[in-house]
């Protein structure tokens, strides 16, 4: 994109320069990248999401779960241009992936084992002492014995790990006995089960696993998934998952092996077993933390069967369980679709609807934990696309009406909400005209003075995002947007400034009369330069100083560009030149143009004082400075002619021989403005 200087500079991006386009990647809360389309950035139309660091989570069960707050910004140096739509992806406390492991194994209550038999074990107190002996045994006849003998000696081993379960697996190792386990693993033994139960109980001890890998029981018992004997199938999905507990390692093997399609399938068949049900569950949870697992996830029935298991619970704790497994699910944007497709939307809001009102800490946690989980469905294109339902979806309509709820959770949930389904211009549009606005502002309103920072947040978010299309930056303007958002200038918090500069930057692009009002209040241009120097929150410097060179952009106004000069403005645009990033340079040099055509004389000192020219220097001498970049300087040096010391400075750093070079430069636009400007030198050298 290149600006010609002739009385003032043309900035051809002025008009509807951020548009939507729908977006499957996410995107950091920090600033973002120039809007191309580039690898591992997403493009305009991003979404919007629960951040983890703030508010305050209910006390619950220790395990995943969603948890809007605060995001997290950046501290790099240097922060990227944002784009249209922000994504702020969900992102839950990711703790390690460990399978919950039962601490002892079941009893016979719950359809584990039958009653232990006296004649065959030592009593309890003598059962340690006869260890050794039964572990020779058992060496000796698992190689040719009936399968009486062989239970008596697998139940003193269960007796001694119900005793002393870490001496006991020390022995086992010693023993050289997991070796003979992986021939005792078939379908066919009626002692399968109580094997699978001693490596699952042993496997509970970090040292045990390896030793339990080396003796090759995880293919044998991965074969036992394919049995129909529930029994056995329980103590297998133990075993698997106390060897391969804290192991991505072992779990991406597990994965590698196939058994995502087959624990499907068993969740599928014995969805009536509540152990076995538990055990899948928990394999999920687990394995879908894994990013290899979603593909396989994703060509299964998971969705339908998780949905239809979750429609039964009535039980906190088991819909808790279910609500593990949906999060890091939930997370791929086919299993999004495939579980609006299965109705996993209707539970959510029938649970919202249920525990709206209650003050029970149980119902709080379900009551966050669905509504964040309804946000982050949301992240999916399709899935959006397909609960907006053109503005007219029951899901829709459900969601605008949290929004003036007492309710904090719901606010916030409401407002990401609206945020996620403004990410393409028709919907947009839409909700403009509908009405949503006065919904926001509304609900800003009620948090201004010592409101909900999250809250605050996820509104600004949807503004920002609703302010994209061009026709609706007017209609916002005039329904009082800007005012309303200035209210939270006073904000210490990072996430809310960042916000907020960007909803304004929105709703001033190619609004000349807006730009200008909003440039001649000291006040905001003032926190601005505050916050250009604010290094510790990447997102909000960056931000800053995009909006301050918007104002200049869009205004033309010398009174935006004396106030910004009066308030120490200049200084961070001639930085900005230098960023990293090809947009935000180029947005600077086109703001310092319109300054050097407009304001020269009153901007002189602080150009001078910022190094300005030295700058353009560097610039034109790097090779990798882009063609618009070059072609921009040159265009702004010909504009600092007309200031004395600054042309002298021009003269001492010998920009002739520097721009002569480009008049070869494989771009014609950059050689053309590079043989103009090279004939302005020469004359007035």
């Amino acid at each position: 994109m290149y600006y010609t200087l002739t009385h003032n500079p043309i900035d051809t991006a002025a008009a509807g320069s951020e548009t939507h386009t729908q977006s499957p990647a996410p995107a950091s809360l920090s600033a973002s990248p120039p809007r191309q389309q580039r690898r591992g950035w997403p493009g305009p139309g991003t979404r919007v999401a629960p951040s983890p660091a703030a508010a305050a989570r209910t006390p619950r069960r220790q395990g995943r779960a969603l948890a809007p707050g605060l995001p997290l910004l950046p501290a790099s140096s240097s922060p990227p241009p944002s784009p249209g739509r922000r994504l702020l992806q969900p992102h839950r406390p990711r703790s390690p992936l460990l399978p919950r492991v039962p601490p002892r194994p079941l009893d016979r209550d719950a359809g584990s084992f039958p009653e232990q038999h006296p004649e065959r074990c030592s009593p309890p107190g003598r059962n340690m002492d006869n260890l050794s002996d039964a572990l020779k045994k058992l060496k000796i006849t698992a190689i040719d014995s009936t399968a009486d003998s062989l239970e008596g000696c697998l139940d003193c081993l269960l007796q001694a790990l119900a005793q002393n379960n870490t001496e006991t697996s020390e022995k086992i190792q010693k023993s050289g006995i997991l070796q003979v386990f992986a021939s005792l693993l078939t379908p066919q033994s009626s002692c399968t089960a109580k094997v699978a139960n001693i490596i699952a109980e042993v496997a509970k001890n970090e040292f045990m696993r390896n030793s339990c890998v080396d003796a090759g029981l995880i293919p044998p018992l991965v074969q036992l998934l394919n049995c129909k004997d529930q029994e056995v199938l329980l103590q297998t999905g133990r075993a698997l998952g106390n060897i391969c507990y804290d192991s991505h390692t072992l779990q991406s093997q597990l994965i590698n092996m196939g058994v995502i399609p087959t624990l499907v399938k068993l969740l599928g068949i014995h969805c009536q077993n509540a152990a076995l049900t538990e055990m899948c569950l928990v394999a999920f949870g687990n394995l879908a933390e894994l990013e290899s697992s979603k593909e396989q996830f994703a060509y299964t029935n998971i969705a339908e069967e998780i949905v239809k298991l979750f429609k039964k619970q009535i039980e906190h704790d088991k819909k808790e369980m279910i609500f593990e497994v949906l999060a890091p699910l939930a997370e791929n944007d086919i299993i999004k679709l495939q579980l609006v497709e299965a109705g996993l939307v209707e539970c959510l809001l029938e649970i919202v609807q249920k525990t709206v009102d209650s003050d029970k800490e149980d119902d709080i946690a379900e009551l966050k934990t669905a509504s964040d989980l309804m946000v982050l469905l949301l992240l999916g294109d399709e899935s959006m696309q397909k609960l907006f339902e053109g503005g007219k979806g029951s899901v829709f309509q459900r969601v605008l009406s949290w929004i003036p709820s007492n309710n904090h959770q719901l606010q916030l949930a409401g407002a990401l909400a609206i945020a996620n389904f403004a990410r393409n211009d028709g919907n947009c549009i839409h909700m403009v005209d509908n009405g949503i606005v006065q919904k926001l502002m509304d609900l800003l309103d009620r948090h201004v003075e010592d409101g909900n920072v999250t809250v605050q947040h996820a509104a600004l978010s949807a503004l920002r995002n609703l302010a994209i299309p061009v026709v609706n930056k007017a209609k916002m303007l005039s329904a009082g947007v800007a005012e309303a958002v200035l209210k939270f200038l006073r904000s210490e918090m990072p996430p809310v400034q960042f916000k907020l500069l960007g909803t304004l930057r929105m709703l001033i692009d190619a609004q000349a009369e807006a730009a200008e009002q909003l440039g001649k209040n000291v006040k905001l241009v003032e926190r601005l330069v505050e916050w250009c120097e604010a290094k510790d929150h990447a997102g909000v410097m960056g931000e800053s100083n995009r909006l301050l060179s918007a104002l200049i952009r869009h205004s033309k106004s010398k009174d935006v560009i004396r106030t910004i000069v009066q308030s120490g403005g200049i200084k961070h645009l001639a930085t900005m030149a230098t960023s990293e990033h090809v947009i935000m340079q180029n947005e600077a040099l086109v703001a310092l143009a319109l300054i050097a055509a407009l304001e020269l004389v009153t901007a002189e000192k602080d150009l001078e004082n910022a190094k300005l020219v030295q700058i353009l220097h560097r610039l034109l001498s790097d090779e990798r400075s882009a063609p618009e970049i070059k072609y921009n300087s040159m265009v702004l040096i010909c504009a600092l002619m007309g200031s004395e010391p600054l042309h002298k400075e021009v003269q001492n750093l010998a920009f002739l021989e520097v721009v002569s070079k480009l008049r070869s430069h494989e771009n014609k636009t950059v050689a053309q403005q590079a043989s103009l400007t090279e004939q302005r030198l020469a004359v007035e050298s």
